[in-house]
């Protein structure tokens, strides 16, 4: 019987949420923008201003600039960390860089501007909390811009902070921020992004980056760490949908310990508790949960996005591969599905050609059936005459796969709804999808779609 004091127990959802919040100081957002707008100045100021950076990193890059002839310090320099990014001045790979406050952790995906490096930037950001997209404040929306946009809408990332940087360039005006504000809310209305915010900043001389700086006293908002700060996120965990793959069976068969047997994973979503009542799938098998173990000990209560080892009643049979699930609450279960696709690798996607489907624990074989359309991240335009996808490029194809996957809608599970692909022979990743049900992007006017 399910313990009523828990607080899982006593309020359900509400209850899991608050724990949630009380956990999760820990922020992960990406940087994205067009090439020189800035970004990996404002993670260094970020870095520097927080107190993050060593005392001898100072000097090197202090040195450095001063080798190159500048003054000050090239605050990019902090973060660029490749050979070839130094000599260029320019972000190649994705950086990833961590730092902290009093109020919460944050991990930076710093990715690349270029357009191909569009798929460096979709590994970025594909577990982000947040996107900062920043703008540089003399050439405004660019097609970059509206690139990163799409593609933060494409990953499904809640939060997207618009920073229109180098203020200092247009003599800090309110008039040229207000103008760049409307031009992007005009482009993010045709995408599925549910929140946008937007402040003017100088990554250069600090201002409204962790500081307020005294030349922009039009702009009464937070500054940048007070908006990463004070950013909620734990509403945006789907807790209602249990979704636990399994990526270990625990079997220790120590003395103390021989008849145990675990099954080890991350709850995707949803959340769980002893005495709860769970289907096995693929097999359909029920039972119900005896413990839930951590690396602290026992629960009676477990949520997303927990470690857990998962305990049951009967016996049964489960694998790696498997998933625990509600029996009034099942994803859905398809050899055949339509998604989003961005292709990563030089060799071409093409239809027929067999592939590994990699989806949460779960490997199988497949192929892409039909490439419906490519889709111009500028103009949303949607080429339905291709029938291959190059690297960089995104469209939508159904997907048909040797067995079944349990999936839901990338828009409510970004986990389940999530699958890479795998060639067969390299065993590289050559591509990532997303599984959508409706029509996407939004159809054009004169192109009408069921």
């Amino acid at each position: 019987m399910t313990d009523t004091s828990s607080p899982l127990s006593a309020v359900g959802v509400d209850a899991a949420r608050e724990l949630l919040s009380q956990r999760m100081q820990l922020l992960r957002f990406t940087t994205a923008g067009s090439v020189d707008d800035g970004k990996s100045t404002l993670i260094g100021r970020l870095l520097v201003d927080t107190k993050q950076v060593y005392e001898d990193q100072l000097k090197e890059a202090e040195l450095t600039t001063s080798r190159r002839g500048q003054e000050g310090m090239d605050l990019a320099l902090i973060t660029d960390g490749l050979k070839a990014e130094r000599e260029q001045g320019i972000t190649i790979d994705v950086a990833y860089r961590y730092f902290s406050t009093r109020n919460r952790s944050f991990i930076i995906a710093d990715t690349p501007g270029h357009v191909q490096y569009t798929r460096n930037m979709v590994t970025g950001a594909s577990t982000a909390d947040a996107a900062v997209v920043l703008i540089d404040a003399r050439l405004g929306v660019l097609s970059q811009s509206r690139r990163h946009a799409f593609i933060a809408s494409l990953l499904g990332i809640p939060h997207v902070i618009v920073a229109v940087n180098k203020m200092d360039l247009v003599d800090y005006s309110e008039e040229v921020y207000e103008r760049i504000r409307r031009d992007f809310r005009d482009w993010a209305a045709k995408l599925d992004i549910r929140d946008v915010r937007f402040i003017p900043i100088s990554a250069l001389h600090g201002d409204m980056v962790v500081e307020r700086g005294e030349k922009m006293p039009w702009y009464t908002g937070y500054t940048l760490l007070n908006m990463l700060e004070n950013l909620e996120i734990s509403s945006d965990r789907n807790l209602l949908d249990f979704r636990f793959p399994v990526q270990l069976v625990c079997r220790p068969q120590t003395e103390d310990l021989h008849d145990f047997r675990g099954y080890q994973g991350r709850i995707e979503s949803g959340s769980i508790s002893v005495g709860d009542e769970v289907v096995v799938l693929p097999s359909g098998v029920r039972s119900s949960v005896s413990e839930i173990h951590t690396f602290d000990g026992k629960l009676q209560d477990a949520f997303a996005p927990m470690s857990v080892t998962v305990c049951l009643t009967e016996d049964v049979d489960v694998s790696r591969g498997d998933m625990l699930v509600r029996p009034q609450n099942l994803p859905r279960t398809e050899n055949e599905f339509e998604a989003a696709i961005c292709w990563m690798h030089d060799e071409p996607m093409e239809e027929r050609k067999k592939y590994l489907i990699r989806h949460t624990t779960r490997t199988v074989r497949g192929f892409v059936k039909q490439l419906r359309y490519s889709i111009d991240v500028d103009s949303l335009h949607r080429d339905t005459t291709v029938s291959q996808l190059g690297i960089n490029e995104i469209g939508r194809a159904i997907v048909r796969v040797q067995k079944p996957l349990f999936c839901d809608d990338y828009k409510n599970n970004r986990t389940t709804g999530a699958f890479v692909i795998v060639d067969e022979k390299s065993n590289l990743t050559v591509g990532a999808g997303m599984v959508w049900k409706r029509v996407w992007p939004a159809p054009e006017p004169t192109e009408l779609e069921g």
